[in-house]
């Protein structure tokens, strides 16, 4: 793995545990982590929020110099998450009937200071 590669991956993984502790603060509680099909991908976090199971996106960057970490979730990533949510209540016997919504974190985490977050509840549905 080259060093653009392996940067990329460390702060991802830090990125989703800074996530998951801020969403744990908020009362979420966590139902998965990196569920993976090798077909469409990953799902990042899977949590619990009162009665909605919430797919939750996390996205980490280190500077906003190209964007924020939001605008990098277009309509071909939605689609994936999409998919990766159907295959996630099919294969865990989820109930057809049980309320998700689909949240998305973004977090800017610099060399030096503090992980600015920002979190969309309900960031986009199925379709959208």
């Amino acid at each position: 793995m080259d060093q653009v590669s392996k940067f990329k991956q460390e702060l991802g993984h830090k990125g989703e545990e800074i996530a998951l502790n801020f969403l744990k603060n908020k009362g979420y509680e966590l139902v998965a982590r990196n569920y993976r099909c090798h077909r469409w991908g990953e799902l990042d976090l899977v949590m619990r929020d009162g009665k909605y199971l919430v797919f939750v996106e996390v996205r980490t960057k280190s500077n906003i110099v190209h964007g924020t970490p939001l605008e990098t979730i277009g309509y071909e990533k939605r689609r994936q998450i999409e998919k990766m949510a159907q295959l996630y209540m099919t294969k865990e016997k989820i109930p057809a009937d049980t309320f998700c919504r689909f949240d998305v974190v973004g977090i800017v985490l610099p060399n030096s200071g503090e992980p600015k977050i920002e979190h969309i509840q309900d960031a986009f549905i199925i379709g959208d």
